[in-house]
């Protein structure tokens, strides 16, 4: 039996990567997302987010965040939808017409101009994802993106895509969290000195 690789190494190299990914990041992408949420929030319209797998998950989890948490207690929220967060709407859609399908039906129901729309995605490739992006564009929404890897197709298709080169799935995770969480906290700034 071969031994495990020293934890201590293991778990700084993952911190490295992390770190180093992060780091070579231009931020003045995550900037513009980050107006363009203000925007959205103080124009009332509505944040749609998506992701498969640990994606979706992390697409709820910041929905959570915008929803309630940029407040801070003192102002309303945004109005954030992860369009993962439904079970019963994601295998009727899946069920009924396709798994390719199952964002994109919820975006042109719900979409209208003016609203953003944020695919989390590790290789950019899901057709759910590609499938979203487009109809998104069909109602004049923008879309943004958090990739990893090589980006994949979306990171043609997506107006601007928040593209971190890492092929790490779990890394690439990560980083949607990071990227969510800094515009969190900026826009919570912004709730603060409003309030």
């Amino acid at each position: 039996m071969t031994a495990l690789p020293n934890p201590s190494l293991q778990f700084a190299n993952y911190a490295e990567r992390l770190n180093k990914a992060l780091l070579a990041i231009d931020f003045s992408l995550i900037e513009r997302l980050a107006r363009d949420m203000l925007t959205c929030w103080k124009n009332g319209n509505t944040l749609y987010l998506c992701g498969n797998g640990g994606s979706a998950g992390n697409a709820m989890h910041l929905a959570n965040d915008f929803v309630y948490g940029i407040g801070g207690g003192k102002l309303p929220g945004m109005r954030a939808h992860a369009l993962s967060a439904n079970p019963s709407v994601l295998t009727c859609l899946a069920n009924d017409i396709d798994f390719s399908e199952i964002y994109s039906t919820q975006v042109k129901l719900f979409g209208k101009a003016g609203d953003l729309l944020i695919v989390l995605s590790g290789s950019g490739n899901s057709p759910n994802i590609l499938r979203a992006i487009e109809a998104a564009h069909q109602l004049d929404m923008k879309t943004y993106g958090i990739l990893g890897f090589d980006g994949g197709k979306a990171k043609a298709m997506l107006q601007t895509p928040i593209h971190f080169a890492i092929n790490d799935m779990q890394v690439a995770e990560d980083l949607q969290m990071n990227v969510g969480h800094m515009i969190m906290q900026w826009l919570k700034l912004h709730a603060q000195e409003k309030g």
